[in-house]
């Protein structure tokens, strides 16, 4: 299994059920949470990590349901509702001596961070969100033809049983489906990180797709709650996004900047793996993040 060098693995409690989550902790200064995508796990921040453990603490887990972290059966649309994933990641750093720290996400994990953001605007200092848009208005976006793209969103909606079938009758098939669709340099995950993300994904079919079918219901409930409340994120934000407002027909700087008055939204010309295609655009990115004032 590839590793983080010069990362310590950890289990921590996050939870009253007993879930525990799998965490990788490297440097030392103030902490930064790095949280991973899908067909991920915390390996895709490898690169960024190192280079960040020069002089922050940096911590990378698996979200629930994800990598080496627990994989709780769902017992009901809380069970990975991002409001619950992102409790468990402020429970995780209060666990580690930190209760205040930055936060980043890709994809699933930028979500996650959104909504840790929304629920603990005094915990999270900074936000960055890689290639994502708020659930809310990712699902507003997605019309017509062009939605295809998204097509894994609409299968894994759908209720337990089908989707979770029809994945595991191939989920070599189906993940490596994304890794090959969603990069621009397949160089960037070397056949050891491909063969641990596939590993880790076959493992963990029930809980990826009940991590997607909690986007198509209650993660809208709360966006939509917090949105009619006026809530907004307080801290500064960053996001990095491919142009997917071209394809789609929406101006994706305006969705975030609704939700982020303290916002620095950047275009970029690489593919979604972001942090493993172009690691150093990011880093410089995250750091320029936690050099703006809170």
């Amino acid at each position: 299994m590839p590793e983080i060098p010069g990362f310590a693995h950890h289990r921590v409690p996050v939870a009253d059920d007993g879930t525990t989550l799998h965490v990788a902790v490297g440097g030392t200064g103030s902490p930064i949470v790095l949280l991973h995508g899908f067909p991920q796990t915390h390996l895709m921040w490898r690169h960024v990590a190192a280079d960040l453990a020069a002089d922050h603490t940096v911590i990378c887990p698996d979200l629930r349901g994800y990598g080496a972290s627990d994989k709780p059966a769902e017992a009901g649309p809380t069970t990975y509702a991002k409001r619950t994933m992102a409790a468990d990641i402020v429970a995780m750093a209060r666990a580690l001596g930190h209760d205040r720290f930055a936060l980043a996400g890709h994809d699933r994990g930028a979500l996650v961070a959104f909504r840790a953001g929304l629920d603990h605007p005094d915990t999270v200092t900074h936000l960055a969100a890689l290639d994502v848009l708020p659930t809310l208005d990712m699902w507003q976006a997605m019309h017509g033809t062009t939605a295809a793209v998204g097509f894994h969103l609409y299968l894994m909606a759908q209720p337990p049983g089908l989707p979770e079938r029809l994945i595991a009758a191939a989920p070599d098939d189906f993940f490596g489906h994304f890794l090959d669709l969603w990069g621009t340099d397949p160089a960037a995950i070397p056949a050891a990180v491909r063969t641990a993300y596939l590993d880790a994904c076959r493992a963990a079919v029930p809980s990826i797709v009940a991590d997607y079918r909690a986007s198509a219901g209650i993660d809208v409930a709360h966006d939509q709650a917090d949105r009619d409340a006026g809530h907004r994120l307080r801290m500064p934000v960053t996001v990095l996004q491919q142009d997917w407002g071209a394809a789609l027909g929406f101006d994706a700087e305006a969705l975030w900047r609704a939700w982020a008055p303290d916002l620095h939204h950047a275009t970029v010309s690489y593919g979604h793996f972001m942090a493993e295609e172009a690691p150093a655009d990011v880093t410089k990115a995250l750091r320029a993040l936690l050099a703006r004032r809170p």
